[in-house]
C-alpha cells in the first residue's frame, strides 16, 4: 500500500497526540489534503489538516481533558484549531453538502469518508492518510497524483455549480501540481461556467489569481485561462495586452535568482495605464500596498537604456525607485526573450541589469531645505513658500544633488529680495 509514514512531519510527537485523541473510544482522525498530496509528491509539506468522524464539540471537550489549546476557528462548518507549543492543526468534521448555491454551503456533520472525499473538489485534494501512515484513495487521486493530472471529482459542472472559485482553483492547481494539457472536461466546464465567477467577492477572485501568479511558472495556466476566456472574464485588462511576456519574464526570474512576485507578473499581462490600474484594483480591492505598487508602475517614465548615470538619478528621484524598477524588470524579461544570437539586445540587456542593480540599491538624497527655511527668509505662509522650495528643489535636482544647504540657503536668499 501507498504510504507516508517515512515523512518527517508525520512524525511529529504534536501530531501523534492529536491522532491519539482524534482515535480513541471510537473517534476517527485522518491527514488530509494538501499534505498527502504534496508528501506523495515530493514536495514540502507547510501545514497539516486533519479530518475526523468527531464532532467539532467531542474534539473541543477531548482537547480541554488532553490539556491541549482549542481554537473554535470555524464551528458552523465542524472545523477546530488545535495548538501545541505553538503549532496549530486544522480539524474538521467530515461533511456532507446540504445546500450550494455557488458561493456558500450549508453542511451537515457526517462520519462517512466517501461521501467527504466526494464532496470535495479535486481529486489530488481529497487524498487520506491513516493514523499509520497509509493513504486511503476514495476517489482515484492517487493515478492522477502520478501522471499530474487535475481533475475535479465526479461530474466537473456539478462541482463547479457548487462553488464557483473552483474555476479559478481548476487552474491554480494545475499551474502548481499540473502537467501536460489541463483535463478536457474540467477545461469545458470552466469555460461554460465562467460567467458565474462574476457573482463571487472580489476578494476571493484575487486571492485565487493572486497565489496562481504566485506559481513557480504560471505561463501555461494562464494560457489555457485565456484559450477559454476566463483570464478575461477576470482580467479584461489582459484581454488586448496579452501574456505573451510571460516565458521571457520567467526564464529571467529563474536566471537571475528573482523570488516569484505575483503583481510583476500582473505589470506583465496588463497595460501600464493609470486610470485603468486604478480600475483594477477597485475592482478586485487589491490592498493599499498592491495598489500603490501597480499605480507607481504605471505612472513611471520610461528608462532609455543608454541613459547617463546622472540623469538616471534624476528619473529616480522624481519617479521614486519602485516603478522604475518594475519597468527595467519587464524591459529586461523581453530584452533577454530577444537576446539570442542578436547582440544588440544581448548589449541592451546588460545595460538593463546596470541600470536595475542601481535602482535597487538607490536611496534618495534629502533635500536640504524645507518649508520653515523659506518662512526664516521672510516669505509669510502661503502658496508662495512652495512655489519657492519646489523651484529651488528643480534646480537641485538638475543640478545633480551637488548644492548643499548653505548654497540652497544663499539662493534662497537671493530669489526673496
Amino acid at each position: 500500500m501507498t504510504g507516508i509514514a517515512d515523512q518527517a512531519w508525520f512524525r511529529d510527537p504534536a501530531l501523534g497526540r492529536i491522532l491519539a485523541l482524534l482515535n480513541a473510544d471510537g473517534g476517527e482522525g485522518r491527514m488530509v489534503g494538501g499534505a498527502v498530496r504534496n508528501s506523495l509528491m515530493g514536495l514540502p509539506v507547510n501545514d497539516v489538516d486533519i479530518a475526523t468522524t468527531l464532532r467539532p464539540e467531542a474534539v473541543m471537550e477531548r482537547a480541554a481533558a488532553a490539556g491541549i489549546k482549542a481554537v473554535p476557528t470555524g464551528l458552523e462548518h465542524g472545523t477546530v484549531t488545535l495548538v501545541i507549543d505553538g503549532k496549530p492543526f486544522e480539524v474538521t468534521t467530515l461533511r456532507t453538502d446540504v445546500e450550494t448555491d455557488g458561493r456558500h454551503a450549508k453542511v451537515a456533520f457526517s462520519t462517512d469518508w466517501k461521501a467527504d472525499a466526494e464532496r470535495r473538489d479535486l481529486t489530488i485534494n481529497a487524498l487520506y492518510a491513516d493514523a499509520k501512515g497509509e493513504v486511503v484513495d476514495l476517489v482515484g487521486g492517487l493515478a492522477d497524483i502520478e501522471t499530474r493530472n487535475i481533475r475535479f471529482i465526479g461530474d466537473a459542472a456539478r462541482r463547479i455549480a457548487e462553488d464557483h472559485l473552483r474555476i479559478l482553483r481548476f487552474f491554480r492547481f494545475f499551474a502548481y501540481y499540473g502537467s501536460g494539457r489541463p483535463d478536457a472536461e474540467g477545461l469545458k466546464a470552466c469555460s461554460v461556467a465562467r460567467s458565474s465567477l462574476t457573482t463571487l467577492s472580489a476578494e476571493r477572485v484575487w486571492s485565487e489569481l493572486r497565489k496562481l501568479l504566485g506559481a513557480a511558472d504560471p505561463g501555461r495556466a494562464l494560457l489555457w485561462m485565456r484559450q477559454v476566456a476566463v483570464l478575461t472574464e477576470i482580467l479584461p485588462e489582459s484581454e488586448r495586452w496579452g501574456i505573451d511576456a510571460i516565458p521571457s519574464l520567467i526564464t529571467t526570474e529563474k536566471a537571475l535568482g528573482w523570488t516569484p512576485d505575483p503583481l510583476l507578473r500582473l505589470a506583465a499581462i496588463v497595460p501600464p495605464d493609470a486610470a485603468r490600474m486604478e480600475a483594477l484594483a477597485a475592482r478586485l480591492k487589491l490592498s493599499n500596498a498592491e495598489a500603490a505598487t501597480l499605480k507607481a508602475w504605471a505612472m513611471a517614465a520610461p528608462v532609455n537604456d543608454d541613459m547617463s548615470s546622472a540623469a538616471f538619478e534624476r528619473l529616480l528621484y522624481r519617479n521614486g525607485a519602485d516603478g522604475i524598477t518594475t519597468r527595467l524588470k519587464l524591459a529586461l524579461a523581453v530584452a533577454r526573450g530577444k537576446a539570442e544570437g542578436d547582440f544588440d539586445e544581448m548589449a541592451r540587456s546588460a545595460r538593463l541589469i546596470k541600470l536595475l542593480d542601481r535602482a535597487v540599491q538607490w536611496q534618495k538624497p534629502r533635500f536640504p531645505l524645507n518649508g520653515g527655511d523659506v518662512i526664516s527668509a521672510g516669505i509669510a505662509s502661503g502658496p508662495r513658500v512652495g512655489e519657492l522650495l519646489a523651484g529651488l528643489e528643480n534646480q537641485w535636482v538638475e543640478e545633480n544633488f551637488v548644492s548643499d544647504r548653505a548654497a540652497l540657503l544663499a539662493r534662497l536668499q537671493e530669489r526673496v529680495q
